[in-house]
């Protein structure tokens, strides 16, 4: 369980939700969806973001993003750790683009070097322990606040629910579905939170 080879997330129409985001991030493999009609209100859990090499980077993605009908969260700004902003799809799905370039260096693109996954958690001690009895090794750790894993292919990071909530521009309340599946590893688990996995084998059955 080193790889995360795809997001699974889980919409009410999934040709609404192609269009938009072939139309704002076009992060092809690594981003997969189907139809789900569970009951989810509210913050859902999680974040995903995309990381990029300048703040021309940025801009381009959220305004791609905002055209194709993304509502805007928290405007692209500076900040001591560089440059984002955070909107959320109309599938309710909350996207943050950032950099830690403080300046351009060249021609803003759609580029994304990185996507990652940011799980809000009840336990950061728990959550952190869990995932390393199921293979992961740790890469980043700061206390409770914060767990980063070495993981290929999607990034995974884990934060507090309510600093994850904070950091998105929402408020930490909501119930139901997460409508996310995380695809790797070789068998299917669901942590401490109720994330689901999905064995890569399966997901590429299905």
């Amino acid at each position: 369980m080193t790889s995360i080879e795809n997001i699974t997330l889980e919409v009410a129409d999934t040709a609404a939700a192609e269009r938009f985001y072939a139309a704002a991030f076009g992060l092809g493999d690594r981003l997969r969806l189907r139809a789900s009609e569970a009951p989810s209100t509210g913050f859902r859990g999680f974040t995903l973001s995309l990381i990029v090499s300048q703040p021309a980077n940025v801009d381009a993605l959220i305004d791609a993003a905002l055209e194709a009908g993304a509502t805007t969260l928290k405007p692209a700004a500076k900040s001591m750790w560089g440059y984002g902003g955070v909107v959320q799809a109309p599938d309710g799905t909350i996207w943050k683009v950032a950099t830690s370039a403080k300046k351009d260096t060249g021609p803003a693109t759609k580029q994304v070097d990185d996507v990652a996954l940011l799980l809000g958690v009840a336990d950061i001690v728990a959550s952190k322990k869990f995932y390393a009895d199921h293979g992961l090794a740790v890469g980043k750790s700061f206390g409770r606040m914060y767990v980063e894993f070495a993981t290929t292919g999607v990034k995974l990071g884990l934060y507090r629910h309510k600093a994850l909530a904070k950091d998105a521009g929402v408020s930490p309340e909501g119930r139901g579905s997460h409508r996310i599946a995380v695809v790797g590893g070789d068998a299917p688990l669901t942590d401490p939170d109720g994330f689901t996995w999905e064995a890569a084998s399966m997901a590429a059955k299905s």
